[in-house]
């Protein structure tokens, strides 16, 4: 069968150098049932089958990417599943933990991290190839200028580690900028200890307007301003805040509120 054709529109940069595909495999550390994420034409898939252990699952939105896998991974039927993994329902596919791996697509590789979110106790871990400058954005600490609303949200649940830089050169087609493979592990975080929709509008109302300090830009929120303690943490930027301090941050809204 013919090499699947890269399309546009899919975001679509197949990987053609083998060491860095064994590389993000083996740098998968966890035993549970794993989910692959865009497969393409397998060059992720062909060292996950290597691993009997793993019960593998593959979420491919590209028709013709399908067939490839079926024609080259016959030992894969039933386990290949053509749909958007944005919209399909992952405790349908496995009901206990899981972990997910990918060349995550440059054009959807946040909204990836927020499904993850939505599964975090279900994940404990992923790793996945995405654009270097998002990737650096992800393993952000606090004070950094990538330091963002991604990053405070994930970093509440995971700890994040930019694993290795990948160039542009070892893809077909080659994208314009460089890659980076990151690696998300859940930590021991199982509640933050505060409202966590106030939390996110917290930490989108602080970052929205970065450039304020954090009392101003609270001004998108209702809350009694006038009640507001003396507290140094309201005159910093959203970038120095780490999740602790976001966390205590959220509960000083709640207890302020009109």
């Amino acid at each position: 069968m013919k090499q699947v054709r890269a399309k546009k529109h899919l975001g679509q940069h197949f990987l053609t150098d083998l060491t860095i595909a064994q590389r993000i495999v083996e740098s998968l550390s966890t035993g549970v049932p794993v989910i692959e994420v865009g497969p393409g034409m397998g060059v992720l898939t062909q060292y996950l089958v290597q691993k009997p252990e793993i019960d593998l699952r593959l979420i491919e939105i590209d028709t013709e990417s399908v067939a490839y896998l079926h024609a080259h991974y016959p030992a894969l039927q039933g386990r290949i599943i053509e749909g958007d993994f944005l919209k399909l329902e992952l405790s349908a596919l496995f009901s206990g933990s899981f972990a997910v791996i990918g060349n995550f697509p440059y054009n959807i590789s946040s909204q990836i991290f927020f499904k993850v979110l939505e599964y975090r106790d279900q994940i404990p871990e992923v790793v996945g190839m995405l654009q270097k400058e998002v990737a650096e954005r992800l393993a952000a600490p606090p004070g950094s200028k990538t330091y963002g609303i991604l990053s405070v949200l994930l970093q509440a649940w995971y700890d994040i580690e930019y694993l290795f830089t990948v160039s542009e050169h070892v893809f077909s087609p080659p994208p314009k900028v460089k890659s980076a493979v990151i690696r998300l592990k859940r930590n021991s975080c199982t509640h933050l200890g505060c409202d966590e929709v106030l939390f996110k509008q917290v930490i989108k109302a602080t970052f929205n307007q970065r450039r304020k300090t954090i009392r101003n830009s609270l001004k998108a929120i209702a809350y009694n301003r006038e009640s507001f303690p003396d507290t140094p943490l309201l005159n910093e930027r959203p970038e120095q805040l780490s999740v602790a301090q976001f966390v205590e941050l959220t509960n000083l809204v709640a207890a302020h509120q009109c």
